[in-house]
This record gives C-alpha cells, structure tokens and sequence, in this order.
C-alpha cells in the first residue's frame, strides 16, 4: 500500500534545489578583482559591461564610443585590439579620455596568437581579455583522429611559455584578467578530449587558471559563453563546481554570446544571466545584442533591478488589468511612469481595483489605487493617505512623493 511522505516546510534557513526561500539571493562568495576603479567580486554590485563597435583606430570616434557608453552607466567598456597598431592606439584612447572626460575602466579584447599585442596593449588597460582557444592558436590537421598524451602536453607547454610574459606583466602592474572561453572557440585538442560540451569549456579555463597561479597571479575574471542557453548555464553551473572542489573563488562575468537582436535577443539573455544569477552566481554581466552597444545598458540594469541585485529605477507594480479595474490601466501606468522614472529607489503601485490593491503592493512606498469609480485612493505603503479626483490622481502621486522629500526634479 502506497504511503504519502510528511511534507517539508521551507524554513528561512532551508531551501529547495539549495536557493534561499526567504526572497533573498545569496551570492556565492569570490575574491575581488580590480578592473580600474571597478572592483569585481568580493561582495561587490554585479557590474554591468559593454563593448563599443568602433574601430580602435579611429581615435575620436572611441573615446566618443567609451564616452556615451560610460554616461548611461557602463561601468567597465571593452575595446578590440586586433594588432599591434591597435593596441598602441589604446595609449591615446586613454589619454584622451582622461583629459576630455574621466578615467574610464577598460579591457583590451585579444585573439589569435596575440602575445606581443596584448603585453602592448597591457600598458594601456585595466585588463586584458584572452580566449583560450585562439590565444595560441591551434591550425587544424586533416584527418586527425586523436591527440596523444605527448601531443596534448607539448602544446600545454607552448601555451604557458606564451601566457607567461602577459601574466606577468598583469601581476607587476596590478591588473587583471579575464579568461574568456567560448563554446564556438573552444580548442581542437579540447575538442578531441573533452568534446564539444560544458566539459571541455570548463577544462579550457582550469588549463590557463593553473598556468596563472604557478605564477602567484590571481587578478582573474572568468567567462564560459555560448549562444545555447543550455550550455551558457551548464558550463558556468560546472565551473562553479570544480572551482569549489579545488578551492577557487575567482568571479564570473555571465553573458549568452551572439544573442542577437531585439525582443527575442533580450529574452534570451535574461534567461541565462538571471537564471544564474538568481542562484547566486555571477560578479558582472554583458547582454550581447546585434544592435547600438547602448540598448544593451537598460537590459543588464532591468535584469539586476528584478532580481533584487542592484536598484537604479523605479520599480512598478502593476496588476494586468481585468473587469474590476475602475480606469484605463495601461494609460494610467504610463502617466505614472513618464511623471518619475527619473526617480531611483522607489517602488510604485498602479492597482486597478481594491482585490489587488492594497493587499499586492504592500511591498509598495506608494500606491495609486482605483477604490471608487472617477476617484483614486493614494497610498504610502500600507496607509490610505487621501481620495482624489482621477484627473488629479498623477499630480497629487507627484506631491505626496514631494511632501516626503522623496522627489527630484528631471
């Protein structure tokens, strides 16, 4: 005979599939490394990174680039850095936005067989980024079947003396690293160990983090992207896993690669950096869209606001409308939000009837409310305030905010 089992009952210091069940994300714990003035890790805010589209070359065209990135709030901006000439113009980039503007945390992205480029362009940044698959590229062999063990180690041994000068120069000057491992870039020896799987992503980064660390350098930043979803999660899931078992903290920067554009390009990012993040995984994020490198901006912020992680809007509640709601919802949320999205900090109610308002945003610091038809009940958290006319339901919103010195002008 069948038996039901007792039910657990989550208690604030239990958790099912080990996240919190208190409304809390607890972030796992990684050692601070420095990008400029942006610190990484080590408890931190999740920084929110980007990439300009210019030409390094054109010197006015990426201080300007870096400028309007860094003024919507970019916190850390990378820059492509191709060849040698490249990364000498990065020394005028710096110079310039420095004196044009303010010093601005930058990352040199290197490719290919780059040694010689990105010790130069390590003169000039606040971190350099290496991919372990090209950073000693590896020309596939026609008809290979296997990689023997001498052959794997041999070119081991061709990466370390090639990695080794960069890290130490990073480690002399107090800079960082990011080892970046793609899924569509991973190295033909990996592929041939490891296959083309979360695995061999995983095994790619341990490969270079040891070379590091034999060298006394721990200023790394690590990411493990891909354009699945699935595999962007797994392979950064697994990362944490073998970075536990050997006893490593180092940050990761999440973000699903070559995500593409608009609505869907958006729900695809969200889906791997907030499912990370919500497990407490993940130190700073780059949504890579195939649009202006300044729409990515509001989705990293829009992504770490609804999490909880960082807050620099107004956070709205809003019901979906139904046959209770007592005025035009949808108009009447975007009053609200025209009227103080400038704000930062505060979370808005827009309730269309008394079911879902008060009791639903009790979480609220304000609420608007439709308790009577052609009049709007206003709210400070729990706390009825006062009844108004519809038509003056925005501005009397606006002079409660006000009368708590709560408000700024745009």
């Amino acid at each position: 005979m069948q038996t039901l089992s007792t039910p657990v009952i989550p208690t604030k210091e239990s958790s099912y599939l080990g996240l919190p069940t208190d409304g809390s994300i607890h972030r796992r714990k990684t050692r601070p490394v420095p990008v400029g003035s942006i610190t990484i890790g080590g408890g931190h805010p999740v920084a929110v990174q980007s990439m300009i589209n210019e030409d390094t070359l054109d010197i006015e065209g990426s201080v300007a680039a870096i400028r309007r990135l860094h003024e919507i709030g970019c916190e850390i901006v990378r820059v492509t850095v191709p060849s040698m000439a490249h990364a000498k113009a990065m020394a005028e980039i710096r110079e310039k936005l420095f004196a044009s503007y303010q010093p601005v945390p930058l990352v040199a992205d290197v490719h290919h067989n780059g040694l010689k480029i990105a010790l130069e362009a390590a003169k000039h940044v606040d971190n350099v980024r290496i991919n372990p698959g090209l950073y000693v590229f590896e020309k596939p062999k026609a008809g290979r079947e296997d990689y023997s063990e001498a052959e794997f180690n041999e070119i081991g041994e061709k990466i370390r003396e090639t990695l080794e000068p960069l890290v130490i120069s990073l480690r002399d000057q107090n800079k960082s690293m990011r080892i970046g491992v793609n899924h569509g870039s991973l190295a033909e020896r990996m592929l041939f160990t490891y296959g083309d799987t979360p695995e061999g992503m995983v095994e790619s980064a341990l490969e270079f983090i040891r070379i590091c660390e034999s060298l006394n350098f721990y200023n790394i930043e690590l990411s493990l992207k891909a354009s699945k979803v699935a595999v962007m999660i797994a392979a950064n899931r697994l990362m944490v896993q073998r970075m536990d078992e050997l006893g490593m903290d180092y940050p990761l920067h999440l973000g699903v690669t070559e995500a593409g554009d608009g609505e869907y390009g958006r729900i695809k990012s969200t889906a791997g950096i907030g499912t990370l993040l919500a497990e407490g995984i993940g130190d700073t994020i780059r949504v890579s869209l195939t649009e202006a490198p300044e729409k990515e901006i509001p989705v990293c912020y829009g992504i770490l606001q609804a999490l909880g992680l960082r807050r620099t809007m107004v956070e709205y509640v809003a019901c979906p409308s139904c046959g209770r709601t007592l005025f035009n919802l949808e108009e009447v949320l975007h009053k609200v939000r025209e009227a103080t999205s400038h704000l930062t900090g505060l979370n808005i109610a827009v309730m269309g009837c008394i079911v879902n308002g008060p009791g639903e945003m009790a979480d609220a610091d304000y609420g608007y409310v439709g308790k009577q038809a052609g009049f709007i009940a206003l709210y400070r958290g729990r706390d009825e305030i006062k009844r108004v006319p519809e038509d003056q339901g925005v501005i009397e919103l606006i002079n409660l905010i006000k009368a708590d010195d709560c408000w700024i002008d745009p």
